[in-house]
């Protein structure tokens, strides 16, 4: 990446910008060979093993959530990027499809908040999957057809629900937070050195295949000192994690379905963006290939259970060509509360949050319509 960011950025120019648009661009398309692919890579010099806690879980109980042994994780650091865990799919074969499906049709549901509540009345948003689900298992037939709410659907929050337009949280647009996804998600920060983690809120973002999601920070959270997690489920992506600045080139990774990041310490306050969603590659964690069918060690599952062929039909036809990025995070630290008046934290330059900002209008009515875009991006300044 350090000679590439070389020929790339000029003297003067941001860097993390610069980088940003040379993998988005489409022609020509850009070359991949400085990606760093933790499903391939052995150590080097650039990828280092992450040491994990093996203690704190047991195989069942990571079984429960659908994940393999901490010891079998493949968990990497890099160089110059202290707090940063990647972990390649620690995932069990066949629990993927349930985490897939509670993106799609559980967590968008009411009370939790999406896009399509910026132009829809509670009425028309109630239930997204059944108003999408006959279209979708339908095979294509060619001639275009009207998108269904699941494919409008850009981006979801939990929990503490995230005000795109104060980038702030507050007490009162709280609800309650999947068990699930926290019991998964706790489960995960425990293994890399955080136990105690408290799953407050969430934000589901959900790519096309010419989303991208601009250069930001999260800093909106109350307490830094905690990790932010990042799942991945579906088609792959170009993640870029650059430095505490925007003259600071970024290091390139793909994020397969399945995979884990974890950014906590020096890395929880650093630029990242994703410029690219691509195919994902055929052999790891194809989705297609584990249908509905669970491994045996997770029938007895009290979390993860098996997913039904017909709801199965239309994940799998939906992320043949999506991705599901899920994000996890603890707003408050011990004894912390919310300001009684939160400030108006109007997102400098350092707090470039993703906000659905579309580059292509939707015409429906004549109108451009804030959130329902079929693109993912942030304002750049």
């Amino acid at each position: 990446m350090a000679k590439m960011a070389a020929s790339i950025v000029e003297s003067g120019e941001d860097a993390f910008r610069k980088i940003f648009k040379f993998y988005k661009r489409r022609n020509p398309p850009p070359d991949f060979s400085d990606v760093v692919d933790f499903s391939k890579n052995a150590p080097s010099d650039k990828v280092v093993p992450a040491k994990l806690d093996a203690s704190t879980m047991s195989d069942v109980e990571a079984a429960r959530v659908g994940l393999q042994p901490v010891r079998a994780w493949r968990a990497f650091g890099l160089q110059g990027y202290p707090g940063f865990i990647f972990i390649s799919n620690p995932f069990l074969r066949g629990s993927q499809p349930y985490w897939v499906r509670q993106c799609l049709k559980t967590y968008p549901q009411k009370p939790n908040i999406c896009n399509l509540d910026m132009h829809m009345s509670p009425s028309d948003t109630q239930d997204i999957w059944g108003k999408s689900e006959h279209s979708l298992r339908v095979p294509p037939s060619g001639k275009r057809e009207p998108k269904t709410l699941l494919e409008r659907l850009r981006w979801v929050t939990l929990g503490y629900h995230y005000n795109w337009d104060t980038k702030t949280y507050s007490a009162s647009n709280c609800t309650p937070f999947p068990s699930d996804l926290h019991l998964l998600s706790s489960q995960i920060t425990a293994a890399c050195g955080f136990p105690g983690f408290n799953s407050e809120a969430g934000i589901l973002n959900y790519y096309r295949s010419d989303s991208s999601l601009g250069i930001h920070v999260d800093e909106s959270e109350l307490d830094h000192s905690r990790p932010l997690l990042s799942f991945s489920f579906g088609q792959s992506a170009i993640f870029l994690l650059g430095g505490t600045c925007r003259q600071d080139a970024p290091t390139a990774m793909y994020m397969h379905s399945g995979d884990v990041m974890v950014m906590s310490g020096q890395s929880r306050l650093l630029y990242h963006a994703v410029p690219r969603i691509l195919p994902a590659p055929q052999g790891l964690g194809v989705l297609e290939m584990e249908g509905c069918t669970l491994a045996s060690s997770l029938q007895e599952s009290t979390v993860v259970g098996p997913v039904s062929e017909e709801d199965w039909a239309v994940c799998s036809r939906y992320i043949q060509s999506s991705r599901v990025n899920v994000t996890v995070r603890q707003v408050l630290g011990p004894g912390q509360n919310f300001p009684e008046t939160p400030s108006s934290h109007q997102g400098t330059d350092t707090d470039k949050e993703v906000g659905y900002h579309e580059e292509r209008a939707d015409t429906e009515n004549g109108k451009r319509k804030r959130g329902d875009s079929d693109t993912v991006d942030t304002v750049e300044t």
